[in-house]
């Protein structure tokens, strides 16, 4: 009808959790892992995943209209792009944030009205219990194992050009703060070869990826150390401490807590570094970082923030200089000076 828009985009977001959830099941039943040895038809498939025939072609169907997979001949091959970030095995890997996104954030999803309405995450009516976010990420070894591969994932896109955004090379002991697998920290002592680095975070972290860490390229300027956070007293010592997606978890009562104990540890001069994705000061964008806040309604306690809100919680601690930088990245970088 005339002057009625195309329902199109409508009819792409009904329809788009559709596509993440194939996607998402595809991974965990192993798809993209199986077919990286070599591809293969249904049959093999179906057997080899333990799947019924009919129900498995649809979803292998599905993800070549996707483009995650191709068909030829009623043989399925992996997309280059399915072999980058489907794969488990694959260095760039997003199949631990997927695998996350499945088991804990869509089920969360499922309650974002009543998040909106009462505040505050749902852990308690998805998982009927009342914990910490991490007790929950790490409740068991293969989760916090698909959380920490998926964090590593995720920094694989963003790590390099957020310690790149500004000039960090007059430093020398970086810490990554909460630092998971060390993407942000390994990404520092790649661009800044004269740096050191410490990896801190909880203890259970600590030991899952120690092995990984040591056995890294770096590893000879790497050190590891175990603590919390929010006690001061355990944040190693460093000039120069890096933060990637920590703030936007936790309010920002919490978010002075670290930032105080990280400016209690720094020499005069010494510098933080986030990486978070920065809202547009008047909020109108980007959309990724909208949808990130509504994720941290229903999962966490944070949210995303401006630059403005990030400088008035840092200078609130005794930091000054504060600057941004947006990156073109999942993650922006924000940096601040002790004063």
């Amino acid at each position: 009808m005339h002057g009625i828009p195309d329902a199109a985009p409508i009819v792409d977001l009904i329809e788009a959790f559709r596509s993440s959830k194939a996607m998402f099941v595809a991974v965990s039943l192993g798809v993209f892992d199986h077919l990286a040895k070599e591809p293969a038809d249904l049959s093999t498939l179906a057997g080899a995943l333990a799947c019924t025939a009919d129900p498995l072609e649809r979803l292998l169907d599905a993800c070549v209209g996707l483009n995650l997979l191709s068909k030829d001949n009623g043989h399925y091959t992996n997309t280059a792009l399915a072999s980058a970030y489907l794969c488990y095995e694959s260095p760039h890997s997003l199949a631990g944030y997927i695998l996350y996104s499945d088991q804990v954030s869509f089920r969360l999803w499922a309650h974002l009205e009543d998040a909106i309405r009462s505040g505050g995450p749902r852990w308690k009516e998805v998982y009927k219990e009342d914990a910490d976010i991490f007790d929950q990420f790490f409740r068991t070894d293969d989760a916090m194992r698909h959380f920490l591969k998926g964090m590593h994932g995720f920094g694989m896109l963003t790590s390099m050009l957020v310690v790149s955004a500004f000039d960090l090379s007059a430093y020398r002991q970086f810490v990554d703060v909460g630092g998971a697998t060390g993407h942000l920290a390994m990404a520092a002592l790649e661009r800044y070869p004269r740096m050191r680095a410490t990896l801190f975070d909880q203890t259970r972290v600590i030991d899952s990826v120690q092995e990984t860490a040591l056995e890294s390229p770096f590893a000879a300027r790497l050190e590891l150390a175990k603590g919390n956070f929010f006690d001061g007293e355990s944040i190693p010592a460093g000039d120069v401490y890096g933060l990637g997606r920590i703030l936007h978890d936790w309010p920002d009562e919490k978010v002075v807590v670290i930032l105080r104990g990280i400016h209690d540890r720094l020499p005069s001069g010494g510098g933080v570094l986030l990486a978070e994705k920065l809202l547009k000061e008047d909020k109108s964008g980007p959309l990724s970082a909208h949808l990130q806040s509504l994720n941290m309604l229903v999962c966490a306690e944070g949210k995303e923030r401006t630059l403005s809100e990030f400088r008035a919680l840092l200078e609130s601690c005794g930091f000054g200089h504060v600057e941004g930088r947006v990156t073109g990245a999942p993650l922006d970088a924000v940096f601040a000076q002790k004063l």
